[in-house]
């Protein structure tokens, strides 16, 4: 058995879509060109920004999220049981508004052999250069708890309980195929436990004991998800706090959810720390937990603005990280992806670049 996949430096996963890849999805739009045209241009662009990021230094590539419109929506629609509709009302982020693209259960929830997003993970896997390791990044299941998307699982299960049981089954051998695909590390994006410090610091008595449950169901559906997969298989979250044109969804520290997140069965936790909306880094001790086979990665580098954080700024960062969780422990990255969703960030694809060899560059000195 091979040893599982770590690096001190990564990012979260997402690109900003070229310019190429932006007019081709027009052309496709407007019937200027045919599915199989975009096809190709798609495939050239994710090889490009393959190349880039080993280039950089990365050990590790994604496809840049290239083939999806949204994070999270695209791959949730993939599964059996699921279908989209217009939600009517855009996502709450400061001072932006989205699109108005939802899902929710038409069924029972089941795992699809013809998920599209295990074709995208092949042609990755086929074009990553020599030692660098494919990542694959989906939606954490917890999505499914959230902006009306299991509203009607009354419909398809006997109670609530079934119902959590059968996502986590339907994830788990979603993330086993990607796992027979080749996949060896493999990331899920999770907002939820940031809406969750919103709401557990917001709210008081009944309502606030609501939100506590759902903490304790996103506990629960995680680690059942992960249940009997592969032991050379390294397998992350990112804990989100909302990425959209720059924009953000929720604040606050990580205080009032870290003895959930204490008890998830991840490898890694990817956790945003770019502003003063982070808090401070005293709930990593809570949340790493002494756990020597846990890696605690910062995301001290913003993938928001274009500015460059200073480097002696953030080598400090990560020693005084240390007083709670052991250097061998830690890692760095950017705190969120460029493009969560296609629009992308404010900044231009060089300043992108910069960012992450700024990220694997720092990394490099810290962890000689």
């Amino acid at each position: 058995m091979s040893e599982k996949f770590s690096s001190h430096y990564d990012v979260v996963g997402s690109f900003l879509r070229p310019n190429k890849l932006k007019h081709a999805k027009e052309d496709l739009a407007n019937g200027k060109i045919d599915q199989a045209n975009y096809e190709e241009i798609l495939k050239k662009e994710i090889k490009r920004v393959v190349e880039k990021q080993a280039k950089i230094g990365l050990k590790d590539a994604t496809d840049g999220e290239f083939g999806r419109s949204w994070w999270h929506l695209d791959f949730m629609a993939g599964f059996n049981g699921v279908r989209s509709y217009d939600y009517e009302q855009s996502y709450k982020f400061h001072g932006e508004k989205t699109r108005t693209d939802n899902v929710e259960l038409g069924g029972r929830i089941e795992y699809n052999p013809d998920h599209p997003f295990f074709a995208q993970f092949e042609y990755l896997k086929g074009i990553v250069p020599e030692k660098i390791v494919a990542k694959q990044t989906i939606p954490s299941p917890t999505l499914f708890f959230r902006d009306d998307r299991s509203k009607n699982y009354s419909r398809y299960y006997a109670n609530w309980e079934e119902f959590l049981e059968g996502l986590a089954v339907a994830y788990r051998k979603t993330i086993q195929h990607f796992y027979d695909l080749g996949c060896r590390y493999l990331q899920l994006d999770d907002t939820t436990w940031a809406y969750l410090i919103s709401k557990l610091n917001e709210t008081t008595g009944e309502e606030r004991d609501k939100y506590l449950t759902l903490a304790k169901d996103s506990v629960f559906v995680i680690n059942k998800m992960l249940e009997k997969l592969p032991a050379d298989m390294t397998i992350a979250t990112h804990i989100c706090r909302g990425n959209f044109k720059s924009t953000y969804l929720f604040s606050g520290s990580y205080d009032v959810i870290a003895p959930y997140l204490s008890l998830l069965n991840y490898d890694e936790l990817f956790l945003e720390y770019d502003d003063e909306r982070s808090g401070s880094f005293d709930a990593l001790k809570d949340i790493w937990n002494d756990r020597s086979n846990v890696k605690i990665i910062l995301g001290l580098v913003t993938s928001k603005v274009p500015t460059l954080e200073d480097p002696a700024k953030l080598k400090e960062q990560v020693k005084a990280a240390t007083k709670f969780v052991p250097l061998e422990n830690l890692g760095l990255s950017t705190q969120c992806g460029f493009a969560s969703t296609e629009e992308g960030n404010k900044l231009t694809e060089d300043e992108q670049w910069a960012k992450v060899k700024l990220v694997v560059d720092t990394a490099k000195e810290i962890w000689k």
